[in-house]
């Protein structure tokens, strides 16, 4: 290391001090122009053009006519009635999954901080059992989870043992839906547990020693101090779920590859069989598929921060009273 010594002095001699820092910054800013910023802006410009080539100079410009495309419906209450239906289709199956995917998560996972934050035999291996699935890929998850759920998967051969008939429940539009929903929870609440938890490890153990010498009940000490300090972690729980909840793609993609026929087809999925899997690869369609999903992730984070802002700033938010 001494050896860099000389090298780096006449460098930054030559750069200055100001600009050395840019010498290390910069093969970052790079890559990441590279692979995330540009991707963006190619992205942008294939949602205004049309065709089937791929090279952006052989695509000619069209306007908004891919946008009008998707936006083409006789009701937007019925997808039925809409020129890409099964645009429409993923969009609701998306925002059925994101209620019902976040909901459950924030929930379970707040309760499960609670309890690894109590003093319980074995709190430590309790907290790797729950964070270890985050560590596995989502296809080693969907696998996984396909190998018991399938027809002749252990599910069913634990429900023949028990005399009973084996279940389609991945054949089943019900069920497909509702297996994604929990194999989404099982793989990704470890990650939001861990926040909640680092959260409540946060909390100051004195306030809920005065609040138990006030004689204050496990309720009140709750919604009073407990929920209003990890009001902000819930935020950051609840926006973080939310974005990965919309943009769900792998897991599905190898649980149910969409089906039974759109059950389980989300906004991602629409975009890559659009643009990628289809036998004429429409790539201007699939780009602004994503520019409304860029766009609608945008609004409704910006509005649950406003939302959770208000209630921070309230009284009851503060903890007051």
């Amino acid at each position: 290391m001494n050896a860099l010594d000389p090298p780096m002095r006449a460098l930054q001699r030559v750069l200055g001090v100001p600009r050395i820092a840019w010498m290390f910054v910069g093969p970052n800013l790079a890559i990441l122009g590279l692979f995330t910023f540009l991707p963006i802006v190619i992205n942008f410009y294939f949602a205004f053009t049309g065709g089937v080539q791929l090279y952006p100079s052989e695509r000619p410009f069209t306007g908004t006519e891919n946008l009008s495309t998707l936006f083409d419906c006789g009701s937007y209450l019925d997808p039925a009635t809409c020129r890409k239906d099964l645009f429409w289709r993923s969009i609701y199956n998306t925002g059925e999954f994101a209620l019902l995917q976040v909901a459950l998560m924030v929930a379970l996972a707040l309760v499960t901080a609670l309890v690894l934050n109590r003093k319980i035999l074995g709190r430590g291996f309790f907290r790797g059992v729950f964070f270890y699935p985050v560590l596995l890929s989502p296809v080693v998850v969907a696998l996984i989870w396909k190998w018991v759920l399938q027809r002749e998967g252990v599910l069913n051969a634990v429900l023949a043992s028990a005399g009973s008939s084996p279940v389609g429940w991945l054949s089943d539009a019900n069920w497909a839906f509702f297996w994604c929903v929990f194999v989404s929870i099982w793989a990704h609440m470890g990650f939001y547990t861990l926040i909640l938890l680092a959260g409540l490890q946060a909390i100051p153990a004195d306030l809920y020693e005065a609040a138990e010498m006030d004689g204050t009940s496990p309720w009140r000490r709750f919604s009073r101090i407990t929920l209003p300090l990890l009001m902000p972690n819930l935020i950051v729980v609840l926006v973080l779920g939310l974005i990965r909840a919309v943009q769900i793609f792998d897991e599905v993609f190898v649980l149910t590859g969409g089906g039974p026929g759109s059950a389980t087809t989300f906004i991602v999925q629409f975009i890559y069989q659009t643009g990628f899997a289809e036998s004429i690869h429409q790539y201007g369609l699939a780009a602004a598929a994503s520019l409304v999903l860029a766009l609608s992730l945008l609004v409704l984070t910006l509005v649950q921060l406003r939302i959770t802002r208000k209630n921070l700033d309230s009284p009851a938010g503060r903890g007051d009273g």
